[in-house]
């Protein structure tokens, strides 16, 4: 691939934005997402690269038309979706919706299967840019490749431009197949949720959990430009508040905490995640929002190869992880225990281009700098990861 065509290519990097399920749940309104709208531009997220703005479950009447088609609830969404995909678009971003490929969606309204085509045509003229496709309802005996594919050949036939993003919770293995039928991510895991781990019989993953399942999964080798493991949306931010820790059974006792908000953005930018936010932006801390725009780690996501993380090493209180740039490597250095401990590694260890003999190190947090002969090292406190950017010298 020349530079050209990663250039002009569908979700050359990571797609990022804003979603609105975690905040908002299934009480969204057409007033809550041009808030959001309006917050990306605010804030700087837009200018950081947030340009995505999804609505998720919940938008739809409870009926389609006597056609097939879609049609946005009345009450809350009283503009209808064209006009707020213009609005959206009048900001400087990017439009996104959902549906399901199945009968119905996640929360029992109408969706898309059978009715791909249609269903397509209608987004593309209502001006959206990114499909979120989840996998709930009846699925009439199709299996996943047969029903996501159908919908990605009809995305394929519109006129426009339009990102598939495959929610199908990791259960067909759909980083086999996921770019084959048209996706640009593919979710690899259950629901994140606000919580650093979960117990046995709550509903979805901590962000603990997740990084667990990815590294078990051993899936790097599908991700590259264009099409991307997904390991669910951002709940930086988010505590027993937000709508979704409200809806879901699950227990979330506490806010999550400032470390864990570090290491869980820090852990999707190493693993080239898309970067959904999924919380309410309108009441963002500015701590919060320094982090989401961290020019260091974005650029860690966003690198142009578009490689996922990987473990190098895994002992039950410290990890070692790394991602190839394309100037060098992102090294991450992560205490799981819950004590403070000194981590330490080589850079022979790591996914770092061991051709030079010196390094430079840029500290992803702090922004200092300085150089190694190949020894990287760091007192990391209960939960954190030390992130470096290691390039020869």
């Amino acid at each position: 691939m020349t530079h050209d065509d990663a250039d002009a290519m569908l979700a050359a990097t990571p797609p990022m934005g804003w979603n609105s399920w975690n905040a908002h749940s299934c009480t969204v309104t057409e007033k809550d997402i041009r808030a959001a709208a309006d917050a990306l531009v605010e804030t700087g997220l837009r200018d950081a690269g947030y340009e995505y703005v999804v609505v998720d479950d919940c938008w739809m009447a409870d009926e389609t038309d006597d056609a097939g088609r879609l049609v946005a609830d009345a009450e809350d969404f009283p503009s209808g979706m064209a006009a707020l995909a213009e609005y959206v678009h009048e900001r400087g971003l990017k439009f996104g919706i959902y549906s399901s490929a199945g009968s119905h969606t996640c929360q029992g309204y109408p969706a898309t299967l059978g009715l791909e085509r249609l269903h397509a045509e209608q987004f593309a003229d209502w001006g959206v840019d990114y499909l979120k496709y989840d996998n709930c309802g009846d699925h009439r005996g199709r299996d996943a490749v047969d029903r996501y594919g159908a919908m990605g050949e009809a995305l394929g036939a519109v006129d426009r431009d339009i990102v598939y993003s495959i929610c199908e919770w990791g259960q067909s293995n759909p980083w086999e197949w996921g770019r084959n039928v048209g996706g640009h991510c593919w979710r690899v895991t259950d629901d994140a949720v606000a919580k650093w781990q979960t117990h046995e019989g709550e509903f979805g993953l901590g962000i603990a959990d997740i990084v667990d399942r990815v590294a078990a999964l051993d899936i790097a080798a599908a991700q590259g430009p264009g099409g991307y493991n997904d390991p669910d949306m951002l709940q930086v931010g988010n505590g027993p508040d937000s709508a979704q820790s409200q809806h879901e059974p699950t227990d979330i006792e506490r806010r999550l905490s400032a470390v864990e908000n570090r290491t869980h953005f820090a852990f999707w930018c190493l693993l080239g995640a898309p970067l959904f936010v999924g919380t309410d932006l309108t009441a963002a801390s500015p701590d919060l929002l320094d982090l989401l725009t961290n020019e260091y780690l974005l650029a860690i996501d966003q690198d142009p190869l578009g490689m996922q993380g990987t473990p190098d090493r895994r002992d039950p209180t410290c990890e070692v992880w790394s991602k190839r740039l394309s100037d060098g490597a992102a090294v991450a250095l992560w205490n799981r225990g819950e004590e403070r401990t000194e981590i330490r590694t080589h850079v022979d260890e790591t996914s770092v281009p061991t051709a030079g003999r010196r390094y430079a190190v840029l500290d992803c947090w702090t922004g200092e700098g300085w150089e190694t002969l190949g020894e990287l090292s760091a007192t990391v406190e209960s939960r954190e990861a030390a992130v470096f950017r290691v390039t020869p010298a």
